[in-house]
């Protein structure tokens, strides 16, 4: 079955929208590209028309600082790139306030920290507001809260930020505009032959392929984040449009079931629940925990919990509750989780049987370091 197949039956269940425009499409040499934003602004005015909900995540807040400061070198220092991005967002959403301005259609701007999502009632809240702004008939646009977010309260790109986003509305598509056209098993700009993939069924399959392959620059880079987006809202049971924003009408075209365009990725069946992909994305781990052989087939294969006879190391320093990486013996990340027990309590009872548990520390919270309900295989 080609894209085209796939695309129709998703179009016709599509209501609610996430569309990320990376900072590739608005930025120019001189700061903001006014000229696509008036394009995409027109496209996406046409598509609420048609009763469509959108969200908009949008990069080009430093862009937009630069036009409006007139510098023409990017910034170098994070105090620098804040403070242009302080500048340039109000620039930026006056923008897209004019442009949709033009077609009557309401906007409101929402600035996010990757802390927002990360604190449960926080992810809640949001969730509320976006809903309220939906039922509205407003559209959101969101951006990173660049003034104020430092390396640990930073999603790390947009990419991330608009699968959140989708996921944390439900959305029913997740659209990355991007200067690239979709997905290629390799640099289509170092390798004449690389092959667009219209239509990945598997991401995470297509994702090890590609960081494999020695022939592909992609494991640094603005693709490997796009793969991760499309790989998270996958799990969250949402498809993804990879595609170039740099032609005029790309969107109109992303919403033409007739018409190919980009890669087309599809969800996973096995949709992780809400909180699970909680867990799973919008936590950052503050520890690592090494389980033996025992423990890991009894997590992936049986579906249990970790108990603390299958702890072999503990790494970082974490409290009770945080989330935190089970790695095998090799090293390698296959779940992440929330546990009930500190590090430094866990170095205590490490390759204990459950009932040693009081004994060594005067009390017994639970049984299992990481209950099942609150652990997610990678």
């Amino acid at each position: 079955m080609t894209q085209r197949d796939y695309k129709k039956p998703i179009l016709q269940r599509v209501r609610r929208v996430v569309v990320k425009i990376g900072s590739q499409i608005l930025s120019s040499a001189e700061g903001i590209e006014e000229t696509l934003l008036k394009d995409l602004v027109r496209q996406l005015a046409a598509l609420h028309s048609q009763r469509k909900e959108i969200v908009i995540v949008s990069s080009g807040a430093v862009a937009a600082g630069m036009t409006q400061l007139g510098r023409k070198e990017r910034p170098k220092t994070i105090p620098e790139k804040q403070a242009l991005a302080a500048v340039g967002q109000i620039r930026l959403m006056a923008l897209y306030e004019r442009h949709f301005s033009r077609f009557e259609k309401n906007v409101a701007q929402v600035l996010l920290t990757h802390e927002d999502l990360a604190n449960r009632q926080r992810y809640i809240n949001a969730k509320h507001t976006f809903q309220m702004l939906l039922e509205s008939c407003i559209i959101p646009i969101v951006n990173e809260n660049d003034t104020v977010a430092v390396e640990e309260m930073k999603f790390g790109d947009n990419d991330h930020l608009s699968a959140l986003v989708a996921t944390l509305l439900e959305a029913d598509l997740l659209v990355i505009l991007s200067d690239v056209e979709g997905i290629y098993d390799c640099d289509p700009r170092t390798h004449a032959n690389a092959s667009l993939f219209p239509l990945i069924k598997e991401i995470k399959e297509v994702k090890a392929k590609i960081l494999d392959d020695s022939r592909s620059s992609f494991g640094t880079g603005g693709i490997t984040t796009k793969i991760g987006a499309a790989e998270e809202a996958s799990a969250a049971g949402i498809p993804t449009v990879i595609t170039s924003g740099l032609k005029a009408g790309t969107l109109t075209s992303v919403f033409d079931p007739s018409a190919e365009i980009g890669t087309l990725i599809l969800p996973d069946e096995n949709r992780l629940t809400n909180r699970k992909h909680w867990i799973a994305y919008n936590l950052k781990p503050a520890g690592d925990v090494v389980v033996d052989q025992g423990a890991h087939d009894a997590l992936v294969r049986k579906g249990k919990s970790l108990l603390p006879s299958g702890l072999k190391e503990i790494r970082g320093s974490f409290g009770v509750g945080e989330c935190v990486r089970c790695l095998d013996l090799d090293g390698r990340e296959f779940a992440r989780g929330l546990v009930n027990y500190s590090a430094q309590e866990l170095n205590q009872i490490k390759g204990l049987h459950t009932s040693k548990i009081e004994k060594i520390l005067g009390y017994r919270a639970y049984d299992e370091i990481i209950h099942r309900d609150d652990l997610v295989l990678l």
